[in-house]
């Protein structure tokens, strides 16, 4: 297998790579706008962008995708039952519906008190008609499945819905996150599913008869089969997806990366040429979840934030997200001439003066909207207006514009000043309408009573300190350690690292042991200045613009499994398994048991996913205390290309 294409859908850019795997050769990369409402729209025309595509020698296609992160950010996908066996629900889970009954177990595996079937059953009658799908989890599942799996045959034998048992998902302690991740799992189903649905149909389409698979959130593939089981396991795969293209075009074995994307910028460590992965789990939505996937920390600063000049005169940069002019002026060019006649004499309380407006989507007839909320649908339907073009067609005061409803509900989207835009305006990255960035600048800079070179001069530089201090934020994360910018102390040396503050006495300078590589469309503009900041070479690499897309080609599948093995009380050596508990009379039959049955299940799940060829690797983590055993924990990965 040679030829791989990779798709990468992002908050603003869907971007596509076809990678000749053999000979590490970009044979062809494009880019189309992301189409939220309907992904495979941007996805359908970015490989229509791919030019000198050979489809018939495309041998498989690997997809990273933000839409399980966004599906749990804004809560979409199926409503779930929760059914708790051995603990009351004392706190808050993502479920519609929750139900409890007795059962669990304790640490040795054993029953803490019989699982009252009855209880199941007639907590699942409750819940017929009112959830989608229904995740069960158990006390102390990991250390004996049993309660967990006979629930699941009482539902199957009740109910035909989908069913996801937390112990599926995960072999590590923490009955919380391992309901989270369950919950979450379950609601995330249908909405993974669909899109698998619908992917397949646009490569049919397009005559690509080829195998699909996903990026995890710690940068392997998994297979379509995996992914609809398990979706929440491609929570963070775009992040990953970057890091991986980031190893992929540099050889870089420890570095920072960075990706400068429209909505968000992510930061993550590479060592050893693998990204860092979070041991506590990712934590989606402000959701803990026992995920695996690679330590990322996410800023709300990208080429698409919202640049704004506040009531106090000072410019603000995001984090809302909005549409950047120049890139939208290529599709509605009248926009220039409508931002040539921006009057001042109105100030915009709740936006800007250069805002313009777009028709995301129409919306049925039969929704509530009102006459004016009508009228703002109608006008647009004919293309993109300034607020203030809108305000004149409409006879209104543009500050009486019935647009925050219609803006929530996704009908119409803000079109306005950007970091894009400014690079744009200041003649550094030209790639759509300079004219449409640089009048829109001129309107902000006239309100500051500045010339447009020191407004974009100031700007920039506002886009720069916010870049920086995400980077050293990332950085105490890595740590574990959180930087809170209210505090006096703390600001007063992150206002002297960042030159924010001239003192004689003192000067703060940072060296990071590190290179940066810097991906993303707009990074080349932005990230060498980063090099004399943080003392260490910065490197932009030929395709940073598409490494997400690199990354999900060069992925490999990865298949792995925990085993625990602890003394018992009254048994000699108990094997916690992702199958069950087992017995063993002395500690090797146990590890020689745990090492076999293990490496059977990773190779015939990795087979399953796809991988002819492997490699099993085994590590073992024996504790002991002065000499008395406590724990023997055995991790078998397989490893292979698709």
């Amino acid at each position: 297998m040679c030829h791989i294409l990779g798709i990468d859908t992002g908050g603003t850019f869907t971007d596509g790579v076809l990678i000749n795997l053999s000979s590490k050769e970009i044979k062809a990369k494009a880019k189309a706008f992301t189409t939220p409402g309907d992904l495979t729209v941007g996805i359908r025309e970015c490989i229509d962008n791919l030019q000198g595509l050979d489809k018939e020698k495309i041998d498989l296609v690997a997809l990273s995708t933000t839409l399980a992160t966004n599906s749990v950010v804004e809560n979409r996908g199926s409503r779930v039952g929760l059914l708790l066996i051995g603990k009351e629900p004392g706190i808050k889970f993502p479920a519609q519906e929750i139900a409890w009954v007795q059962g669990g177990h304790d640490l040795n595996g054993r029953p803490v008190s019989d699982l009252d079937e009855e209880a199941v059953r007639k907590s699942v009658r409750a819940m017929f008609g009112k959830v989608d799908a229904v995740a069960i989890s158990g006390l102390l599942s990991v250390r004996n499945p049993e309660h967990e799996t006979m629930a699941l045959r009482i539902l199957k034998d009740e109910w035909d819905v989908p069913v996801v048992c937390a112990h599926w998902l995960s072999s590590a302690l923490g009955f919380q996150e391992r309901t989270v991740t369950a919950c979450l799992n379950a609601r995330l189903l249908p909405v993974i599913d669909e899109l698998l649905k619908t992917v397949k149909g646009v490569l049919r389409e397009r005559g690509i008869n080829a195998t699909l698979m996903i990026v995890k959130g710690d940068g392997s593939l998994m297979s379509e089969e995996t992914a609809r089981e398990k979706p929440i396991e491609t929570i963070l795969s775009g992040p990953a997806a970057s890091i991986l293209g980031a190893t992929f075009i540099t050889d870089e074995k420890a570095a920072l990366v960075l990706d400068m994307g429209g909505t968000t910028t992510d930061i993550a460590m590479i060592e050893d040429g693998v990204p860092k992965l979070n041991p506590e789990g990712a934590t989606v939505g402000g959701w803990k979840t026992r995920v695996e996937a690679a330590n990322i920390s996410t800023f709300a600063i990208g080429g698409d934030s919202y640049i704004q000049i506040t009531q106090r005169g000072k410019i603000a940069v995001g984090p809302r997200r909005v549409w950047p002019l120049s890139a939208q002026a290529i599709r509605y060019p009248h926009l220039v001439e409508e931002l040539k006649q921006v009057s001042l004499q109105r100030s915009i309380l709740d936006g800007q003066p250069v805002d313009c407006w777009m028709l995301l989507k129409r919306p049925e007839e039969n929704r509530h909207w009102d006459d004016q909320e009508w009228a703002v649908i109608r006008l647009l339907e004919d293309g993109a207006h300034n607020v203030m073009t809108i305000a004149e067609k409409l006879g209104k005061n543009p500050n009486l514009l019935p647009l925050a409803k219609l803006e929530d509900d996704q009908v119409i989207g803000r079109i306005s000043l950007t970091p894009t835009d400014l690079l744009h305006a200041s003649g550094c990255f030209t790639l759509w309408s300079v004219e449409a960035a640089t009048e829109a600048a001129k309107v902000q800079s006239r309100r500051l009573g500045m010339t447009l070179e020191n407004f974009l001069t100031i700007a920039l530089r506002e886009v720069d300190d916010k870049l920086n201090l995400s980077v050293i934020q990332s950085l105490f994360y890595q740590k574990g350690l959180d930087l809170n910018l209210d505090d006096t102390k703390e600001k007063f040396f992150l206002d002297r690292i960042l030159g924010r503050e001239a003192d004689r006495d003192l000067s703060v300078k940072l060296a990071l042991k590190v290179p940066i590589i810097a991906i993303g469309a707009p990074a080349e503009a932005y990230i060498p200045k980063m090099a004399e900041m943080f003392k260490t070479k910065v490197l932009v690499p030929r395709h940073a613009d598409v490494a997400n897309a690199i990354g999900a080609a060069t992925g490999q599948v990865v298949e792995s499994i925990k085993i625990l093995i602890t003394p018992g009380r009254d048994e000699p050596y108990i094997v916690h398994a992702p199958w069950g508990r087992e017995i063993f009379p002395t500690l090797k039959a146990a590890e020689k048991y745990a090492r076999e049955k293990g490496e059977e299940l990773v190779r015939a799940n990795i087979t399953r996913a796809g991988v002819l060829k492997s490699e099993i690797i085994s590590s073992k983590n024996k504790k002991t205390y002065q000499g008395t055993f406590l724990e023997s924990e055995i991790k078998l990965m397989a490893i292979g290309r698709p």
